[in-house]
C-alpha cells in the first residue's frame, strides 16, 4: 500500500512573547486548534514564552496566528515569531499539551 501524503498540509514553529504563562493561554490554544482540525503541540518555556507546533492547510495556519495575538482574552501579546518547518516533518495525529522546557 502507498502511503498517501497531504500536499497542503503545512507545519509551523511558533513563539509567543508577552503575559501568556498563568492565564490559561495553552489551553485556549488547544481548544482553539481542535476547533479548527489544527494537529500539533503547545508548552510553556522557561524563559516565559509559550511555543507550539502547528499543522494543518495555510489557510487555517494564518487564521490561528491571528488568533495567537488577539484570541486569548486574558492574554497580553506582544510578539509572534512563525517560522515555517520544511519537509519532511513528522504528522501530528491532534493538538496536544507537552512538556515545559
Amino acid at each position: 500500500m502507498t502511503p498517501q501524503f497531504d500536499t497542503d498540509l503545512r507545519t509551523r514553529l511558533v513563539r509567543v512573547y508577552g503575559h501568556v504563562q498563568g492565564v490559561g493561554y495553552r489551553q485556549a490554544c488547544i481548544n482553539e486548534a481542535t476547533a479548527r482540525g489544527i494537529t500539533g503541540w503547545v508548552r510553556n518555556r522557561m524563559d516565559g514564552s509559550v511555543e507550539a507546533v502547528l499543522q494543518g492547510h495555510a489557510e487555517e495556519l494564518e487564521r490561528i496566528c491571528d488568533w495567537l495575538v488577539d484570541g486569548a482574552h486574558a492574554a497580553l501579546v506582544d510578539r509572534l515569531e512563525v517560522q515555517e518547518l520544511s519537509p519532511p516533518v513528522a504528522r501530528f495525529d491532534e493538538f496536544k499539551l507537552a512538556a515545559t522546557v
